[in-house]
């Protein structure tokens, strides 16, 4: 039902709320309040659902480039390199299932059917941890360019300052 149509047929039913105003506010909120309702959504719910599915994106490379873009910006640093190592990379947790036999124990994980076939359910992602970081830029002879830059870097990584070194660009 259109909102037009929705408008028509309902013009029978506020006329016979008389000419109180009170009851002529109450009757127009009401009408609002369903003609909001009848508006479509787009189909969000589903949207949400597909995106809820997917699998998290990681990509040193562009960790880096994202790095080396805010540190550029820093006072004095100039053109600005990042290398980032990592101690491990990123982990999918399964979903498992238990099955106890006579024979032993028996794993499998756990599976949902979905509008595509089947997905393994994933419990929880484990994101990579970075071991160094490696900064060379054109400001680093600058002790505070370089405090900075380290300082920038640890709060970024999540790494300690020991493990950041800032060194000059030629």
């Amino acid at each position: 039902m259109e909102i037009k149509d929705f408008k028509e047929k309902s013009k029978g039913l506020f006329s016979g709320l008389g000419k109180n105003k009170k009851n002529k506010y109450i009757a127009a909120a009401l009408f609002l309040g369903v003609a909001l309702l009848l508006i479509p959504t787009g189909g969000s719910e589903n949207k949400n659902r597909s995106e809820g599915l997917s699998e998290p994106y990681f990509s040193l490379a562009e960790q880096e480039k994202r790095i080396e873009e805010v540190l550029s910006r820093i006072s004095g640093a100039g053109q600005v390199e990042v290398v980032l190592t990592l101690k491990s990379g990123m982990e999918r947790i399964l979903a498992e299932n238990e099955e106890k036999s006579d024979s032993g124990g028996k794993v499998s994980h756990v599976t949902i059917q979905t509008g595509s076939g089947t997905e393994t359910v994933t419990l929880r992602y484990i994101y990579p941890v970075y071991q160094g970081a490696l900064v060379v830029c054109k400001g680093a002879g600058n002790p505070n360019v370089r405090l900075e830059i380290t300082q920038a870097v640890a709060a970024l990584t999540g790494l300690t300052t020991d493990k950041i070194t800032v060194t000059k660009m030629n």
